[in-house]
């Protein structure tokens, strides 16, 4: 789906030497259940024994308060870290769930963007951030992206290395989609020769609705291996679980949803295995 895009020559990628893998959960589209897959898949993975740090990038720290962490106690967190304010150490916050931790979004994130446009090395930040700390601690860094793909998602794009996309199974999630993966070839082009696509997690999947079967089908056919053969159904329980700050693994372990995330973070584990054998 996605068009060959000519770039000058790529510029040297930064260091790369991170010890923890580090996923960006990425779309441009709001509403399609990415930090819903942020925040449980990282707790499916944290109850596979793995350690797990999500990283809210998303100004309006919706991670953070479904991880439980409230406003008035988040302190320093991702902004900090990324205009070298206060060190990986001094961001994380333990979260209720074992093995998982949190860098929280703070209110200061919302400008983030406009000063990153004159920052030295903007794209970098992130990257260079986490690898000025150990990771060695963490399986896993899963970075919860805004909906756009501004600088923020861009520090994602280049500090990861895979992204996954939660895709809604709705009419315009294709065109989506393939703007997405334009861009994810530009940074793989010329910032990050390593990213690559992790996978695509059909999202709100319906079976009731013939829409939810086309457009599943469509996906598959497009990009083949890369998308999931989990499907995360629409499910109350999901919707109800962040306003108790709470992953629904959590709120409601035997809901479809639930056991949807388990699943898929079973997916992403094989994935994780067939690569670095």
């Amino acid at each position: 789906m996605a068009e060959a895009i000519n770039l000058d020559s790529p510029e040297p990628a930064a260091d790369r030497a991170l010890p923890g893998r580090i996923i960006a959960v990425a779309n441009q589209k709001g509403g399609v259940g990415k930090t819903t897959t942020a925040i449980n898949l990282g707790t499916a993975l944290a109850a596979c024994d793995k350690r797990v740090l999500v990283v809210d990038l998303d100004p309006q720290g919706n991670a953070s308060t479904g991880l439980g962490m409230p406003r008035s106690e988040r302190g320093q967190g991702s902004y900090q870290l990324l205009f070298g304010d206060a060190p990986l150490a001094d961001s994380v916050r333990p979260t209720r769930i074992p093995r998982l931790d949190l860098v929280p979004a703070t209110p200061d994130l919302s400008g983030a963007e406009v000063e990153l446009v004159g920052a030295w090395r903007r794209e970098y930040r992130l990257q260079e951030a986490l690898n000025r700390d150990a990771l060695g601690s963490y399986d896993y860094v899963l970075i919860d992206c805004p909906p756009s793909l501004g600088l923020l998602t861009l520090n994602a794009l280049v500090a990861a290395r895979a992204v996954l996309v939660p895709m809604q199974c709705e009419f315009y999630a294709l065109e989506g989609l393939s703007q997405l993966i334009r861009t994810i070839d530009r940074v793989r082009r010329h910032l990050n020769p390593e990213l690559e696509i992790q996978g695509v997690v059909l999202t709100m999947f319906d079976r009731r609705n013939n829409l939810s079967d086309m457009v599943a089908r469509d996906v598959r056919q497009h990009l083949q291996g890369k998308v999931y053969d989990t499907m995360i159904p629409r499910n109350v329980r999901v919707s109800e679980a962040p306003s108790h700050g709470l992953p629904v693994l959590v709120y409601d372990l035997h809901c479809a949803g639930a056991k949807a995330y388990l699943h898929l973070a079973g997916e992403v584990l094989k994935r994780e295995a067939r690569l670095s054998a």
